[in-house]
């Protein structure tokens, strides 16, 4: 299990019966987590702390009970780099705290590179990934099917004081985005994508882990450089192993010689032994 202990302005304080007790920053708030089995909680007190709560309707989706008034947005630092939280309709918050391992491992191989690194960054959300490479040094393509994310990226781009660092902000259907680069032979020396369970395009294409996933990793490696730093594959679908994307990895990677690896991703509990796992991940290197 890879974990980052880094976190200041983040942590889970407690969880137990399909949810976790969390501080973002100055807020707690409690969000469900269908990882989380056990039932014994370790500090009962606290969760009566919360400022709000995230609760799953029977009948599908859910809401946010706001125990005080929240601000609409506000900002949380990992190390040198700073983003914007919002509470938003589907649990979330904007930011997966456990991708801090990544954005490390990111930003150590770039700035080891010690060359100048073109960095695509697929289904990137708010941008996490962007915001570390930018600051590692490296320029980056970010694309995201939602407008409203990649406005969000922006945001903590320029919270983080990245932007006048070399980005582009592309809102397209990943797989017609990629199809175009091979067209206009653009090549990437690294690549990291976050795709989900399942999805719709800007033009409402749909997207489908399982169905897809292979095919766009084989699509990719024909805009990767001639001598490409890495390639990341992030993924919470459920079933599917971390084994699973090592051999995607292995079958299309081949012909560049390069590490792979593959693995959980996950959060530690303050005050305790417990992780909780969050999602799994492929990497090849260089």
């Amino acid at each position: 299990m890879n974990i980052t202990t880094d976190w200041k302005d983040y942590e889970i304080i407690d969880m137990a019966n399909g949810e976790k007790l969390e501080r973002w920053g100055k807020y707690i708030l409690i969000r469900p987590d269908p990882q989380i089995i056990w039932k014994e909680k370790s500090y009962p007190e606290k969760w009566k702390k919360a400022n709000a709560t995230y609760k799953r309707s029977k009948t599908g989706g859910g809401a946010w009970n706001f125990r005080d008034r929240l601000p609409a947005s506000w900002k949380i630092k990992y190390n040198d780099l700073e983003f914007n939280i919002k509470p938003m309709g589907f649990k979330h918050t904007g930011l997966f705290p456990e991708q801090a391992v990544n954005w490390d491992w990111m930003i150590n191989k770039i700035q080891k590179a010690k060359r100048p690194i073109k960095v695509l960054n697929l289904f990137a959300y708010t941008g996490g990934a962007t915001v570390a490479c930018l600051y590692a040094g490296a320029s980056v393509c970010h694309v995201d099917s939602s407008k409203g994310m990649v406005a969000w990226a922006k945001e903590n781009v320029i919270s983080s004081k990245l932007q006048d660092r070399s980005v582009r902000y592309i809102v397209d259907d990943v797989v017609k985005f990629v199809q175009r680069e091979i067209r206009r032979g653009n090549t990437y020396d690294a690549i990291i994508m976050d795709p989900p369970s399942y999805g719709r395009g800007a033009s409402g294409e749909v997207w489908q882990f399982e169905n897809n996933i292979a095919d766009l990793v084989n699509l990719c490696t024909e805009i990767l450089s001639n001598n490409p730093l890495f390639f990341l594959i992030n993924s919470y679908t459920t079933g599917i192993s971390a084994e699973v994307l090592g051999n995607i990895l292995k079958i299309n990677m081949k012909k560049y010689k390069g590490k792979i690896s593959s693995g959980e991703v996950g959060l530690p509990m303050s005050s305790s032994n417990l992780v909780l796992p969050c999602g799994i991940y492929g990497r090849w290197e260089q």
